[in-house]
C-alpha cells in the first residue's frame, strides 16, 4: 500500500505523518486533537502544551476503552441472540415434526373410521 505524508498543525506545532490511511482521514484526526488540545489550554491557560496533550489522550484512551468494552458487551449479546435463535429454530422443527405425525396419525384415525 501507497504510504501518504501528511502535515499537520497542532497546538501551533507542525508534524509531518507518514501513513498507509487516507491524508483527509489524518487531518481530520489532526484538526480533532487540536481542537480538544485547544479547548483545554482555554478551560486551564497554565496547562503546557504537553500537559494538555496528556489529558487529551487520557481522554481518548478512556473514551477507547469504554466503547471496546461496549462492543465486547454488544457482541456477547448478539452471540445470545444467535444461540436463542438457533434453539427456537430446533424447536419449531420439532413442533413442525410433531404436526406433521399428528396429521398423519388424524388421517389414519378418520380413513379408519371412514372404513367401518
Amino acid at each position: 500500500m501507497d504510504k501518504n505524508r501528511v502535515n499537520l498543525k497542532i497546538c501551533g506545532s507542525s508534524y509531518t505523518i507518514i501513513t498507509e490511511d487516507d491524508p483527509a482521514y489524518v487531518e481530520e484526526l489532526g484538526e480533532y486533537i487540536d481542537k480538544e488540545m485547544k479547548q483545554i489550554n482555554a478551560e486551564s491557560p497554565s496547562l503546557s502544551v504537553t500537559q494538555c496533550a496528556v489529558l487529551v489522550a487520557l481522554d481518548r484512551a478512556d473514551a477507547c476503552r469504554k466503547a471496546t468494552a461496549s462492543s465486547d458487551n454488544l457482541r456477547a449479546q448478539i452471540k445470545d441472540y444467535l444461540e436463542d435463535s438457533a434453539r427456537a429454530r430446533m424447536e419449531v422443527d420439532v413442533a413442525r415434526r410433531e404436526i406433521e405425525r399428528l396429521n398423519r396419525e388424524i388421517s389414519n384415525l378418520r380413513n379408519r373410521l371412514a372404513g367401518k
